[in-house]
């Protein structure tokens, strides 16, 4: 999966950027190439979505006899998009929980969820998320609301990875090759146990009370890159105030 957020969309964070990708031999592409490269290389059943200049998404089903050990999903409802990845140990309990078809899976429930928190439910976006039993990564694209929401397990059996492109915009995939050939050095695994909200920011949801912080990452060339994120145990975050369902997603405390 291939996901592009333009630059005024997302607000990633600044740390991602590394001066080394404009000094680097090869110069990063721009999600438009990178898209190209990425449809080029599933011929037969990937597609992409493009919503106006604020973001394109790009998906490819498992083929058929190939062996993963995880699940991947494409789902939209009500202007809302979903890619997830992995497996939910509890999706029937959950499916139950929110009054949803037990036949319905991973992706289908998470666009539900996020649906409720966003317009009814009062409780923040990282309570809903620690429901979540297996190993697991998600995008969500709002496109109504114009707002990204990703998290990823904390578990580390589902990898995604981040990166800014040449042209601003943010990256989001599970393929590290994808995201290096667009971001070059500004690019970052996207940290375990945490999830990001395009009005919230970044933070740890089995630890939202706390901030995050940036820390160096050199590769194998002694180039700075994109850094890696981790939870900040001597600083607590302040709780933001919830002034209202819109707010749900975006209150980590």
């Amino acid at each position: 999966m291939l996901c592009a957020f333009k630059n005024g969309v997302v607000d990633p964070p600044k740390e991602l950027h590394s001066l080394a990708s404009s000094q680097a031999s090869r110069k990063p592409k721009t999600p438009e190439e990178i898209l190209k490269d990425f449809l080029a290389s599933y011929p037969n059943n990937g597609f992409s979505l493009a919503f106006a200049d604020k973001a394109s998404l790009a998906y490819a089903p498992p083929q058929i006899g190939s062996v993963m050990s995880h699940k991947r999903l494409f789902c939209s409802t009500d202007h809302i998009y979903c890619i997830f990845l992995g497996n939910l140990n509890n999706l029937f309990t959950l499916n139950k929980q929110y009054g949803l078809s037990k036949g319905g899976n991973e992706a289908m429930f998470v666009i539900e969820a996020y649906r409720t928190l966003r317009d009814r439910g009062p409780l923040p976006a990282h309570r809903v998320i620690k429901d979540l039993e297996g190993s697991f990564g998600f995008v969500i694209y709002d496109n109504k609301a114009g707002t990204v929401f990703a998290a990823l397990g904390a578990d580390k059996t589902v990898s995604m990875y981040w990166g800014i492109a040449v042209d601003g915009s943010l990256m989001i995939s599970d393929n590290v090759d994808l995201i290096k050939a667009s971001c070059r050095k500004s690019y970052a695994p996207f940290p375990a146990g945490c999830m990001y909200h395009s009005e919230g920011g970044l933070t740890n949801f089995e630890h939202p009370t706390y901030k995050m912080k940036a820390m160096p990452r050199i590769d194998s060339e002694g180039a700075m890159c994109g850094s890696y994120f981790a939870v900040d145990a001597y600083s607590k975050a302040n709780s933001m105030p919830r002034v209202g369902s819109a707010a749900n997603w975006a209150t980590w405390g």
